[in-house]
């Protein structure tokens, strides 16, 4: 196996995925054949400055160039040769948010990320306007919101995504992956492009034409999976490896957000799978056969990277503040015991399952950010006890797994009120499942669904792009297809169903939390 890689490496037979999460940038290379090659990966965290949530682009530059560095820097240590040629690459990154450049392509704004909850009027306007919801996230509502706020947008001569700059940069092509297109703005699942009508709509808005904006103009083209999107240009190769060792002219794929990623790696491209990603934020995902007529404000519409409609339930908050307490026990534990930090997910957690069945009482509010499921407009995390509550380490854990799980969970009640849900099992990942079936089993109980977490190799981010641009090298054809004939024919799985006793301790969990709400809420007075 070993001689085949290196062959692969020498012959350029590779595919690069490279996704830039909310807390870690991973590059994942694989050969054409899909084995496994090298990983590399570089931790950063969003800024809070000035009321936004940002990341600066020259982190995004650093991260890039570290966790490639990384990587190639494993692809020689292991085989004894250098990384000088990949056949295809992908780009992925956090979807939705407002990235805006002018004439001369520099940045007009800091990068607001989709965490900031600061468009509500322009949401509420185009929602109205498009009989489609428009989350506050998507990077329109955050141009008409700068429009009505008075910003300069008139310089504005480009628009995208985090991926979509990447990819640009590399290759000079403007361009998207439809199903991170769909983020943006709109789109016409019999076309695949933008809505026109939408498109009309928002030009003769009259702030917009105050403006002489014409939205289109702005965006990148669209593009579905499959599709060439341009090759790695020798300015691009340096910006990836300032060394100068890696050639250009890999074939790139169309830049997907981490939700189509997070689709392609969990195979659920096809008509009434279903996948959940949890981490910084938690989104549900069920693929459509066509448009509703109806939506819930909870719920989006989005697409797959082909372009099939997919309903989406997106919770701005997951595990952070389950993250922040790991840490400070874990702190304190290494500081009393010298325990591995690498254990202290597994110990932490493990105590979950000798929770009492109320939780002792406990209740929290995981909201980093604000929320939109929730109504929470600030995020303020909190922990909420009453003087006879019982706070003991499994409950105080088990409590921040429910908390982190239910903005997810009241969202999947709205989007069962809309749509007959099909599918036996959603198909989870995400590193809370890392630590086996504790987490999981406290998502199929607040979901009240069984859930998958496949047992395959690393199936993330940067796996599911690798696997678009294999994909797009190999010239396209049924995704679905391609993904259980070619990707997904060995793998296997655990499939965890909702247990008695966890339901009805996620339900009085509920109530607590439903009838707390207004804590959470006036929260966000505090000022920060």
């Amino acid at each position: 196996m070993e001689k085949a890689i290196k062959q692969a490496i020498q012959s350029g037979r590779l595919v690069l995925g490279l996704e830039l999460g909310s807390t870690r940038i991973k590059a994942e290379l694989l050969t054409d054949e899909l084995t496994p090659v090298a990983t590399g990966a570089y931790g950063w965290t969003n800024d809070y400055q000035n009321g936004t949530w940002t990341y600066s682009l020259a982190q995004v530059w650093r991260g890039i160039q570290a966790a490639y560095q990384a990587l190639a820097t494993a692809v020689k240590a292991q085989y004894d040769c250098q990384l000088e040629q990949i056949g295809a690459i992908g780009i992925s990154a956090m979807m939705h948010g407002y990235l805006v450049f002018g004439d001369e392509d520099q940045l007009l704004t800091p990068f607001r990320t989709w965490r900031n909850n600061t468009t509500a009027a322009a949401s509420a306007e185009l929602s109205e306007l498009f009989a489609f919801n428009i989350p506050q996230r998507w990077s329109v509502a955050h141009l008409y919101q700068a429009i009505l706020n008075g910003e300069p947008v008139t310089r504005i001569n480009t628009m995208t995504t985090l991926a979509g700059y990447v990819h640009w940069q590399l290759t000079g092509q403007k361009v998207l992956g439809v199903g991170d297109a769909a983020g943006m703005f709109p789109i016409d699942a019999a076309t695949g492009q933008y809505d026109a009508t939408k498109l009309a709509l928002f030009d003769a808005l009259p702030a917009v034409q105050a403006q002489g904006l014409h939205l289109e103009r702005l965006l990148p083209t669209p593009l579905k999976a499959g599709t060439v999107a341009g090759y790695l240009t020798p300015a691009g190769a340096r910006l990836l490896d300032p060394s100068g060792v890696l050639q250009a002219g890999a074939l790139m794929a169309p830049p997907e957000g981490d939700a189509g990623t997070g689709m392609v790696a969990t195979n659920s491209v096809a008509i009434n799978s279903g996948n959940i990603s949890v981490g910084t934020s938690a989104f549900a995902m069920v693929v459509l056969p066509s448009v509703p007529k109806h939506w819930d404000p909870a719920i989006d519409l989005v697409a797959t990277p082909t372009g099939q409609p997919v309903a989406m339930i997106h919770a701005n908050n997951c595990s952070s503040d389950l993250n922040a307490w790991v840490t400070l026990l874990g702190d304190a534990i290494t500081a009393a015991t010298g325990m591995a930090p690498s254990d202290l997910y597994p110990k932490l957690l493990g105590t979950v399952p000798d929770a009492d069945a109320d939780l002792g009482g406990l209740l929290a509010f995981a909201n980093l950010s604000g929320e939109n499921l929730t109504r929470v407009e600030q995020g303020r995390p909190l922990q909420v006890r009453t003087p006879s509550s019982r706070l003991t380490l499994p409950n105080f854990m088990a409590t921040q797994l429910f908390a982190a799980f239910v903005p997810l969970s009241i969202g999947m009640a709205q989007l069962e009120q809309e749509v007959s849900l099909k599918q036996t099992a959603m198909v989870a990942q995400g590193g809370l499942f890392q630590t086996p079936k504790i987490a999981q089993q406290v998502l199929a109980d607040a979901l009240g669904v069984p859930i998958t977490v496949m047992t395959n190799a690393d199936v993330g981010g940067p796996f599911g792009m690798a696997v678009l641009a294999l994909f797009a090298q190999q010239g396209g054809g049924d995704l679905a297809a391609f993904l259980k004939h070619r990707v997904f024919q060995a793998a296997t799985g655990i499939t965890l169903t909702p247990a008695a006793k966890g339901q009805a301790a996620y339900q009085q969990f509920l109530v607590r939390y439903q009838q707390a709400l207004p804590l959470a809420r006036q929260a966000g007075n505090l000022v920060d």
